[in-house]
């Protein structure tokens, strides 16, 4: 599992994930300042059956549960990875009460020890293009 991972602005990102091998729960939750679903989440199951392909706003934090032994996951992103701009939310947080499917993931230490939403500031895009 790869947990929810964003940017905050000026280098929020927009993105164009899908998968070449596998399958994945792909989940994505909204963390924009004064957005009326801020804290809300939804997911799509990408695969390279069924070929699809999800696109993802600035602002909103993603994140992903491999369904099979492997996968292979492509993204398109219109601004650079900065490092100092990086964030992540905690995967299994009841605040956000996303339905994975396993509750024993294999997570990176840093996915593991993801804050909180009760913690978290809000992403303002007002400085953002």
């Amino acid at each position: 599992m790869r947990g929810i991972h964003f940017q905050r602005a000026p280098h929020a990102e927009t993105k164009l994930v899908r998968v070449l091998r596998g399958a994945i729960l792909d989940v994505f939750v909204d963390l924009r300042k004064d957005s009326p679903t801020y804290g809300e989440w939804d997911s799509v199951e990408l695969s390279e059956d069924n070929n699809f392909a999800v696109y993802l706003s600035k602002g909103l934090g993603h994140g992903f549960c491999s369904l099979t032994d492997s996968a292979v996951v492509a993204y398109k992103m219109d601004y650079p990875y900065v490092p100092e701009a990086a964030g992540d939310l905690r995967w299994n947080d009841p605040a956000i009460n996303i339905k994975w499917p396993t509750d024993d993931p294999k997570l990176s230490e840093k996915d593991a020890a993801a804050p909180f939403l009760e913690r978290f500031e809000p992403i303002d895009l007002s400085n953002t293009s």
